[in-house]
């Protein structure tokens, strides 16, 4: 679709429009022959249901704004929902499907808000268990039974505690453990350009240094992409998904019309409404902490986003974005090796970090390569005795 921003006028404002006051954000009256204006308020508005949704807040309708807006619509018992393959369903009801199977102890995995065949798993689990027809459709009968349970089921947050319990599961060694590096953009797609300089270039430069680190530790690194292709994020995550991983490592650098803008950011899973993946908050702060340590960059900071890698990903994914390439100062880091093995060390660094849990652990900035290696060398060594 088109984008949308502010000036813009014709019949997809008005559908814009209709939609932001249905959900009360903005004003039921506009000014007589402006309802299909993209004006102040519209981008406003806009701002604010992206705020609310763990969307970048530029005010412009783009494809994952709009598409958030269309699933914002639904709610549970809108509609049947169940698994099409083709074109999988996706909408806030069936989030809130997800939700209520994991309050009942169903695994539908993180409320995602896309009916995939693990929530269809979950949901024939609890029709069998309840005896209803497990057909794996989420239809009047189904909805009554949820309700029914419903005020039964204490809150909680147990997404939380499952994630946080297979990663203490998990184990400190970093051996057997999968891990997908996802460079940016790729192929025909360069991502930022500027001044010669090339972000998907410098990203699967970056890429390839972390998974020769990682490989080094015994752990199996798989990059979600060839030098020559540019999948989409849906097709990233399904890599990621196929290749059963236990963590999604996506690098990026940004851009921005200030020359001043620069730093490093990291992002992972969260929609703003509870539905986070804590494992990936955690990661995405101990990455951006070693990082911040080590290379002197500007923090700006670790957020929630609702990104299609980060969403649709079943295991704790991060995106790493590493400087802004319209920074003189930040390009020129990125320009120099040097630098991109410092990232990709603490990149390496901060998996470990978040496996150790804490125990036998160093201040950040001092745990080296060759204190991983070290470590990986000494488990082994005693689990042979």
């Amino acid at each position: 679709m088109q984008l949308l921003r502010r000036g813009d006028r014709g019949p997809a404002v008005v559908e814009i429009r209709t939609t932001l006051r249905r959900f009360g954000l903005l004003a039921a009256a506009p000014a007589p022959g402006s309802d299909d204006v993209f004006d102040g308020a519209v981008e406003r508005a806009v701002q604010a249901f992206q705020q609310r949704r763990g969307l970048i807040t530029d005010g412009i309708v783009g494809p994952d704004t709009y598409r958030a807006l269309r699933e914002a619509g639904w709610k549970l018992g809108d509609r049947m929902l169940a698994l099409m393959v083709s074109a999988p369903m996706s909408g806030d009801d069936v989030g809130q499907l997800q939700t209520r199977l994991l309050e009942l102890g169903y695994d539908p995995g993180r409320p995602s808000g896309v009916f995939d065949e693990r929530t269809e798993q979950a949901l024939r689990g609890f029709q069998r268990d309840y005896g209803l027809a497990a057909d794996g459709v989420c239809g009047p009968g189904t909805l009554r039974a949820l309700r029914q349970l419903g005020r039964k089921v204490v809150g909680g947050r147990p997404g939380l505690l499952r994630e946080q319990e297979l990663l203490r599961r998990a184990g400190p060694r970093m051996r057997g453990k999968r891990i997908v590096v996802d460079p940016g953009h790729g192929g025909l797609d360069r991502g930022v350009q500027v001044a010669g300089v090339c972000e998907a270039d410098l990203m699967w430069d970056l890429a390839r240094r972390l998974v020769g680190r990682m490989s080094a530790t015994g752990m199996e690194a798989l990059l979600s992409r060839r030098e020559d292709t540019c999948p989409a994020e849906a097709e990233r995550a399904a890599f990621a998904n196929e290749a059963n991983a236990d963590l999604v490592l996506s690098l990026h650098a940004d851009a921005n019309r200030s020359m001043y803008a620069q730093g490093l950011a990291t992002f992972h899973f969260g929609n703003g409404s509870g539905a986070t993946s804590t494992v990936g908050e955690a990661l995405a702060g101990l990455i951006q902490r070693e990082l911040l340590t080590r290379t002197a960059m500007l923090d700006c900071g670790s957020q929630a986003r609702t990104w299609e890698l980060l969403r649709l990903t079943q295991m704790p994914a991060v995106r790493v974005e590493l400087g802004y390439l319209t920074h003189i100062g930040d390009r020129t880091k990125l320009l120099d090796p040097g630098f991109r093995d410092v990232v990709a060390e603490g990149i390496l660094v901060a998996v470990k970090r978040l496996y150790l849990l804490g125990q036998n652990d160093q201040p950040t900035g001092t745990f080296t390569f060759s204190d991983v290696l070290a470590h990986e060398i000494n488990r082994n060594q005693a689990q042979a005795i």
